[in-house]
């Protein structure tokens, strides 16, 4: 899935507007312009688009994380490259701290976008790669997880 499909799904599911989106890149360390914000949210292949890479999306989900949950005592200054190469399981792990889940949450929010998980297929792609029940999160996976933020967070609550 791409950096610049994953950054529109979760704007809209989080209803940040491009204002926003530019402070959480400056909070992850990544300066950004509203050309560039505009330019990331494009679909890709339309004149004037720019892919966000995996270094601006590291940044973006960083300053997500900041955002949030606010930043560490004592924490040193955001990376400007922090990842080289950023999975989906990164992405998934990343959101998870940011929206301060649990696993009953994730396997609530997959149950939202019509998934039916255990524990076990949740934890799994949390492990460290390499494990023996590591699972990589797939494509389908990942957007599944953002349509169900998006019911779970768009969502109108009853009052």
């Amino acid at each position: 899935m791409s950096n610049t499909e994953i950054l529109r799904q979760l704007r809209y599911a989080l209803t940040y507007d491009d204002a926003t989106l530019g402070d959480l890149f400056a909070l992850g360390g990544h300066a950004t312009t509203p050309n560039d914000i505009a330019a990331f949210l494009k679909p890709e292949g339309k004149p004037g688009s720019v892919v966000c890479g995996h270094a601006e999306m590291a940044c973006f989900l960083n300053g997500l994380i900041i955002h949030r949950r606010g930043r560490k005592e004592g924490s040193p200054e955001p990376v400007k490259n922090p990842q080289a190469i950023l999975t989906n399981n990164d992405v998934l792990k990343k959101l998870r701290i940011a929206l301060e889940l649990q696993e009953e949450d994730m396997l609530a929010i997959l149950k939202l976008a019509g998934l039916e998980a255990s524990k076990y297929d949740v934890s799994a792609l949390f492990r460290k790669d390499g494990h023996k029940h590591y699972k990589d999160c797939s494509d389908p996976l990942l957007r599944l997880f953002l349509k169900g933020l998006t019911v779970r967070y768009r969502t109108p609550r009853p009052a």
